[in-house]
């Protein structure tokens, strides 16, 4: 059983910064994870993707503030938010595929197996 546990979420201040963690218990080589998020009453959608430093995706509306990272030793994903935004409230979810492939990950949330139980980020103006 594949698990993954976030952390790191919180309530913060329109221009802070989090760091969100995800411990993953078996990883995949060259399988592709990610963070999504889902705002109440919309849908869970890509924030950034990773299967190696070469294969890095983000959505539009984080691109420059956003960086995601994967530490081997410690079999941690983080997902480091700068500049946050009123609209980047949501609760956070990492997500692993279990496909050892290349190039870049696919956005799409239905390409992604195992989840982990999310974590909530709310950034008041």
């Amino acid at each position: 059983l594949v698990q993954l546990v976030e952390s790191g979420g919180g309530s913060i201040q329109a221009g802070g910064s989090l760091r969100l963690s995800c411990v993953v218990s078996t990883y995949t080589y060259n399988e592709c994870m990610g963070w999504f998020r889902q705002a109440p009453g919309k849908e869970r959608e890509r924030v950034a993707t990773f299967r190696s430093a070469r294969y890095i995706t983000y959505s539009d509306s984080v691109k420059g503030r956003f960086t995601i990272s994967y530490d081997n030793a410690k079999n941690t994903l983080y997902l480091q938010m700068n500049s946050l935004k009123p609209e980047d409230t949501g609760m956070y979810y990492c997500a692993a595929n279990r496909r050892a492939s290349f190039g870049f990950c696919l956005p799409d949330v239905y390409d992604y197996i195992d989840w982990g139980q999310g974590t909530q980020v709310t950034v008041s103006s």
